[in-house]
């Protein structure tokens, strides 16, 4: 029986604060400076809109129906990628969180996508190797893709401030994953080389359950890395840990567009 994952949930719903916020040290033409003041970082133009190279990523790895989770105020995604884009390659649709309320709300969201099948959810801001999302979509079983520190800092854009506020991946001899335990965003990344989360994963139906019985963070919002932690040690979920030595592309603020762009320069779109 064919195991394979064929569907993809990409989180769009994001404000785009930190995008929004002027930054004298980064050097956008108009039209990018224009996207940025607007929080649409999945539509920022580093040659093309960034969500093109992430899909065209997606469909590279084996992924044939991709959900876009947008707020109410993201309609310019969907007339893009309906009337502009038009992709041949995959099958695309969308789903609403109508109010900002985290990541795993936004999960929730693509409830009657996922329906009964395993699916991939990543960040539309995050530019993940074709590897790790081709690894999940073959697994046959709920996963994530975990990353090793010194290539996060090695290979990518991710400065070490960053992703000492990922959740750091810990795992058995089997490769299960047993805790993940949020990091102290205020330091720098501890010198041993250690795995971390950046919300790539492979879920079961068992996650909208979970989603469901979390409470809300101090933030005031529902958290996808807690909703995964209830989902381990309340529900028996078991997570199958992928490691990779492979750098990642973030595209949070505008400081990132320069570094994003140089990346995607090589890639060729087809969706």
């Amino acid at each position: 029986m064919d195991q394979r994952a064929r569907k993809a949930v990409i989180l769009a719903r994001g404000l785009g604060t930190r995008m929004m916020r002027p930054d004298r040290t980064a050097t956008l033409d108009h039209h990018q400076t224009s996207v940025a003041a607007g929080g649409l970082k999945a539509m920022m133009p580093v040659g093309r809109p960034f969500l093109d190279y992430v899909l065209t990523m997606l469909a590279d790895a084996g992924f044939e129906e991709i959900c876009l989770v947008i707020g109410p105020d993201r309609g310019a995604i969907r007339d893009y990628y309906l009337q502009d884009a038009k992709p041949r390659r995959f099958k695309i649709s969308f789903a609403h969180q109508e109010r900002p309320l985290g990541t795993a709300d936004a999960v929730l969201a693509a409830e009657a996508f996922a329906g009964s099948d395993r699916f991939l959810v990543v960040n539309s801001d995050t530019y993940y190797p074709v590897q790790a999302c081709r690894a999940l979509h073959l697994l046959g079983e709920p996963g994530i893709a975990a990353f090793w520190t010194s290539a996060l800092l090695a290979e990518g854009n991710l400065t070490a401030q960053r992703i000492a506020t990922f959740p750091v991946v810990e795992m058995d001899a089997q490769g299960i994953l047993t805790r993940l335990t949020e990091a102290d965003a205020g330091a720098p990344p501890a010198d041993a080389d250690v795995l971390v989360s950046l919300n790539c994963w492979l879920f079961s139906r068992t996650i909208f359950h979970a989603c469901r019985e979390i409470e809300p963070s101090r933030s005031g919002e529902l958290e996808l890395p807690e909703a995964v932690r209830y989902s381990v040690s309340r529900l028996g979920e078991r997570m199958r840990v992928l490691p990779f030595r492979e750098g990642v592309f973030d595209l949070t603020s505008r400081a990132d567009v320069a570094a994003v762009a140089r990346r995607m320069a090589d890639e060729q779109v087809r969706l």
